[in-house]
């Protein structure tokens, strides 16, 4: 539940950069290259990065509703704790907007797009 909770950090990170980047009129592609050669040599920004900057997000590797389902239990838990996370409260909105539009069985990285669309960005799909 904790990699869940960190990885769908990332993701809406990396939405909402990419978001400003193409508002910026800096190609995805272009900023995509900057995170992984020169700020995070890391698997998990490379690919969940190259999904988004393609916005290829079928077939799933982790579905939405998954991974919601990931964030429900952190939730949970951090409830159960007593310990705040209002980014896991936000990764959890941001993914039920997701579900409700349709992205269930997208891979769960499909949220991101959710900044595009509120950045007035027309999607490539």
């Amino acid at each position: 539940m904790a990699p869940a909770f960190t990885i769908g950090a990332m993701i809406e990170t990396l939405g909402e950069a990419f978001a400003l980047a193409r508002k910026s009129g800096v190609e995805a592609k272009t900023f995509l290259d900057v995170i992984n050669n020169a700020l995070y040599k890391s698997p998990i920004y490379q690919n969940y990065g190259t999904l988004i900057a393609d916005e290829r997000f079928d077939p799933p590797g982790f579905r939405l509703r998954l991974g919601l389902k990931d964030i429900r239990l952190a939730l949970a838990v951090a409830d159960g704790a007593e310990v705040p996370m209002p980014i896991a409260s936000l990764l959890h909105d941001q993914m039920l907007a997701a579900l409700a539009n349709g992205g269930g069985e997208l891979d769960w990285s499909a949220f991101a797009r959710l900044a595009a669309d509120r950045a007035g960005l027309a999607r490539t799909l």
